[in-house]
């Protein structure tokens, strides 16, 4: 007498043996064969790549088909305008840095590379000299690799115009774009990798509601002015002296209602020697960060405003005397403001000063550091503060400092 048991397993086995039992197909010549415009819908089992398409077509995958690469190079390639991938598991890229092995590798216009789900690959999604097209809803999962040995989640390599929104990536080395301008990463997701967003020579880049956690560093942009930065959640970039945000020469930009938590520098500025460019840095919530802001390079002239300090070990650091200098402060929030609002209007009656007593040891000398909390470090500030030596350097003064 068959118990219920057998019967569910016999059931399974009914369900899945023609998925394990079917021969692999290739790819290639399935996309050979469907015209152009045309849609290929992709049954149960498993095909094989590498595979490449080479006119408009939209490629559609099934919950239980899979594109296996041999591991040895990217698993699919586009090249072609008006392309369609939707749906489609990709696995097993190669491992090579230097063909840039990846699931997916984009070359065209109008694509759109929605919901598919991509495993054990080096690089994730590649798109070379791609313009206005959607990469949206995908999840991408690198080869379990130490952080310097993967590759990138993300690449945008001179590819202007796209839109990045709702991907998942995880234990990737980087989202990176380079030399590409006018893109927009929304509401993307990265956890387990060496930088967030690595942005290098992409101006007018705008990356708004992405939610990066437990890299080595947050966001860095080198180069790339006119960037929008808003409601970016930032946390846990700690590791190797990572920064939550890091801007350098990237003026006339606007960073905004962000969230930087748990980093060792919540926001790191070097301001370009002409300093003829604006950043305004406004509305943003730095907390529990080893520092909350540091500035390196020369006097700057960037306006702060709105901001809330809270629970930051060190709220504002500098790399040397005059850093940031020029920089204006207005309407912040700050946890150690020592002043008072007796008219209860929300502005504190005296302005909020950071001054630099023995704190400047290990901000001029960074070997210092290692010190910084030690009770002889203590006690010298103390002494400092109650009887100065010197007159001690003013890094900031906000003159409308705003109360809780």
């Amino acid at each position: 007498m068959r118990t219920l048991g057998s019967v569910a397993w016999s059931c399974l086995l009914t369900l899945w043996m023609p998925l394990a039992l079917a021969a692999p197909h290739n790819l290639q010549p399935l996309i050979d064969a469907t015209p152009t415009g045309g849609t290929l819908r992709l049954a149960p089992g498993i095909y094989l790549g590498p595979a490449t398409i080479n006119r408009p077509l939209t490629l559609e995958g099934d919950p239980q088909a899979l594109i296996q690469g041999d591991g040895h190079s990217t698993v699919l390639s586009i090249k072609a305008n008006a392309v369609t991938l939707r749906g489609l598991h990709v696995r097993g890229s190669g491992d090579s840095q230097d063909r840039i092995d990846a699931g997916l590798e984009l070359q065209g216009d109008g694509l759109r590379i929605e919901d598919n789900k991509l495993e054990d690959v080096l690089f994730g999604i590649h798109l070379k000299s791609v313009r206005q097209s959607l990469v949206k809803g995908n999840r991408v999962t690198g080869k379990p690799l130490s952080t310097g040995l993967r590759g990138d989640a993300l690449r945008l390599w001179n590819s202007s115009n796209n839109r990045v929104e709702n991907n998942q990536f995880t234990r990737g080395r980087d989202l990176t774009l380079i030399n590409s301008p006018n893109n927009q990463l929304l509401r993307n997701q990265f956890t387990d990798g060496r930088y967030g967003m690595h942005v290098i020579f992409s101006p007018h880049l705008q990356a708004e509601g992405n939610r990066l956690t437990h890299t080595g560093t947050g966001i860095v942009v080198l180069y790339s002015p006119h960037l929008t930065l808003r409601q970016n959640h930032v946390a846990h970039a700690i590791a190797d002296g990572g920064a939550g945000i890091v801007i350098r020469e990237s003026d006339d930009s606007l960073i905004e209602y962000n969230q930087i938590l748990h980093c060792s520098v919540g926001l790191k500025v070097s301001t370009a020697v002409a300093g003829e460019g604006q950043l305004t840095v406004r509305g943003n919530h730095f907390a529990h960060n080893i520092i909350g802001m540091f500035f390196y390079g020369e006097a700057g002239g960037y306006y702060f405003t709105d901001n809330r300090f809270a629970n930051n070990l060190t709220t504002v650091a500098i790399s040397a005397p005059g850093a940031g200098s020029a920089n204006q402060w207005i309407g912040n929030q700050w946890d150690d403001y020592q002043g008072f609002d007796r008219d209860h209007n929300k502005i504190g009656d005296t302005p909020h000063e950071i001054l630099l007593y023995a704190d400047r040891i290990w901000m001029e000398t960074p070997m210092a550091g290692f010190f910084r909390n030690s009770p002889a470090f203590e006690l010298l500030d103390f002494l400092e503060r109650l009887a100065p030596f010197s007159a001690p350097h003013r890094v900031l003064q906000d003159t409308r400092p705003r109360m809780q």
